[in-house]
């Protein structure tokens, strides 16, 4: 088949079945929930992932979110569900319910949508989220951060595996032009819905797709743009190599949610892994899931490397200098509410701790900041566990009606703590690498 006819071609069974390959290992009936929105790209991947599954004796679970942004979007919602109950492929409507921002609602509707579906991978305890990405999305990913100034890891645009803290986002369609996915509905017979979104020109995404002609006039292909961030990639995962090894050997995590890097650590490692180091620091003890704009990072780096006179902020952390050392701790001012702890729930508090609550849990705790209050020991107990001041009003505490009633890091009230909680472990979003797993299970 000559290149022309294969970019048109549809998707087989035995295409889809070696991209998947690619992404492995997986269960050996494995299951699956696949994102749908109803638009060509995703209804293709759903019956190229139901298919497969099937074929292993697993499942693919189709899911679509609700955002409640466009008159029409329960009615497309029920329509994919309808489309999904013909082929067989069991489905779920999520909905984003409460107020929406009112600037940023593209980001905004982003995060709900992952969040959204990654607490039902959870619930559903299955580790394997599939995306339809494409060729021209993940082109157009990278002129988008170009434009924006990105460093490797923007302009390595979209991965095609990230882990999450409940598993895996997969992106098995990446190489695959969005030609090939409409010759795939096609050939099935299966409609799909058409988001009229996509044509406002509003959004710099659809601006740039209307470009895109010209640019590939100039050379500038999807296929030669998407190739190039794959290529940036692998110079990505190199880095993060790197960073991983220095995270070993320069810091120390502590089961309290802040970490110590010595404070030789940037000036004794190259610009480039001192800066994605810092990045990560930030985000695994911010409890974030975007790294610091590249500016705002490079300004507090070079300022760190110069000789730390006083304490710093960035990222809703704190980089405070101590003897031979730097803390990065939370910000107190941007620590998240109590949470309520529910008896037999996981809760997740701050976007960095995650708390396993016992079912038989008293009633009317919950978690939050200790903030400005001391705990004492009463007669007999034992001392407090003595952390760094600037630390202390970030940690975890229990509390009812009547204030705080544990610390458990600060081994305050540990009865409570352990008739309340059957776990309590810093898990952030983002930890600090890959390879650098301390920081999650210190």
């Amino acid at each position: 088949m000559s290149t022309a006819r294969s970019e048109r071609a549809p998707l087989t069974a035995d295409d889809f079945s070696s991209l998947m390959t690619g992404l492995g290992p997986f269960e050996s009936r494995p299951r699956v929930v696949v994102a749908v929105s109803g638009g060509s790209d995703s209804m293709a991947l759903a019956l190229l992932a139901a298919h497969w599954a099937r074929a292993q004796g697993g499942e693919a679970i189709a899911v679509t979110v609700d955002h409640g942004l466009r008159a029409e979007s329960s009615a497309e919602a029920v329509r994919v569900a309808c489309w999904m109950e013909a082929r067989g492929i069991r489905h779920a409507t999520l909905h984003w319910s409460g107020d929406k921002p009112a600037t940023g609602i593209q980001a905004a509707a982003r995060d709900a949508r992952y969040g959204l579906l990654g607490a039902f991978c959870r619930s559903k305890g299955i580790l394997h989220l599939l995306l339809a990405h494409h060729r021209e999305d993940q082109a157009e990913t990278l002129l988008l951060r170009l434009g924006r100034g990105s460093g490797v890891d923007g302009l390595s645009a979209m991965a095609p595996v990230h882990p999450t803290r409940w598993g895996r986002l997969l992106r098995p369609l990446l190489d695959i032009p969005r030609q090939r996915l409409i010759a795939t509905l096609t050939a099935s017979g299966q409609e799909w819905v058409e988001d009229l979104s996509n044509q406002d020109e509003a959004y710099a995404r659809v601006r740039l797709r209307r470009l895109m002609p010209a640019l590939a006039a100039e050379g500038l292909t999807a296929e030669r743009l998407t190739a190039t961030a794959s290529r940036l990639g692998r110079v990505r995962a190199a880095l993060e190599q790197a960073t991983a090894e220095a995270a070993a050997r320069w810091v120390e995590p502590h089961a309290a949610g802040f970490v110590r890097i010595r404070a030789e650590a940037l000036a004794a490692m190259p610009e480039e892994i001192g800066l994605r180091l810092l990045a990560r620091l930030i985000m695994a003890v911010g409890g974030g899931v975007h790294a610091p704009r590249l500016e705002a990072l490079e300004r507090l780096y070079f300022h760190l490397r110069a000789g730390m006179g006083e304490a710093r902020t960035l990222g809703g952390c704190r980089l405070v200098p101590e003897v031979g050392e730097m803390i990065v701790c939370r910000e107190p001012a941007k620590v998240a509410p109590a949470v309520d702890l529910v008896p037999g729930a996981t809760v997740c508090w701050d976007g960095r701790f995650m708390a396993e609550v016992a079912q038989d849990a008293p009633a009317g705790l919950r978690l939050g900041a200790l903030g400005g209050r001391r705990p004492r020991p009463e007669r007999g107990a034992s001392p407090l566990i003595k952390l760094p001041a600037c630390v202390r009003p970030t940690l975890p505490a229990i509390m009812n009606e009547d204030g705080v009633s544990a610390v458990p890091h600060l081994g305050y009230n540990h009865a409570l703590a352990e008739a309340a909680l059957r776990r309590l472990d810093v898990a952030p979003a983002f930890c600090l690498t890959a390879s650098a797993q301390r920081l999650v299970s210190a």
